[in-house]
């Protein structure tokens, strides 16, 4: 059952988003407009140490305005490689200069409103460089990767690039699965 796309059309553009108007048709013949956003790709990194634990930064995100751990991530900018956006943010962040850079998942996190992609990485201990020079955590701490299920439990992990790399990483004996 897949749909026909005719076209789309912005309804409003910044740097950060493009809100669109898709005309799409569903098999059975109805046609209308549905809403869709398009934004650049993220990454993000999941650092483990040799004691089990993960790297996360503790920070309020506005929009649901709740704290919680995340991995340290953000959007990719136009030309830059996933995986160098992704070690970046990582120094940016915490101050942490991540180890060598596996790929772990790619995440698309609402694909029925949006196109954003996540690329997740895995990353081997991290080599503390300095302070954090985009400040957007309260915390920047090494976590027990057995303290996940947990946090998620008491709403204290609720982003889903975050949620979905850790469980990932529990899942497959952190990490050592085939990607």
């Amino acid at each position: 059952m897949r749909w026909t796309f005719h076209g789309e059309r912005s309804i409003y553009r910044s740097p950060w988003l493009d809100v669109r108007l898709a005309d799409v048709e569903l098999p059975d013949g109805r046609r209308f407009e549905h809403h869709l956003v398009r934004v650049r790709p993220s990454a993000g990194v999941a650092a483990v140490d040799g004691l089990g634990r993960v790297l996360l930064i503790w920070r309020h995100r506005f929009i649901p305005d709740a704290w919680g751990w995340e991995i340290p991530g953000g959007r990719v900018e136009p030309g830059e490689d996933p995986a160098q956006a992704a070690a970046r943010e990582v120094v940016e962040e915490t101050g942490w200069r991540p180890g060598e850079l596996r790929p772990l998942l790619d995440i698309r996190p609402s694909p029925g409103l949006t196109d954003g992609l996540h690329h997740l990485f895995l990353a081997d201990g991290a080599t503390l460089v300095g302070e954090p020079t985009d400040v957007e955590a309260e915390r920047v701490e090494w976590v027990p990767l057995s303290d996940v299920p947990g946090l998620i439990s008491r709403g204290e992990i609720v982003a889903g690039s975050t949620i979905s790399a850790l469980l990932y990483l529990l899942a497959t004996a952190g990490g050592d699965a085939p990607a």
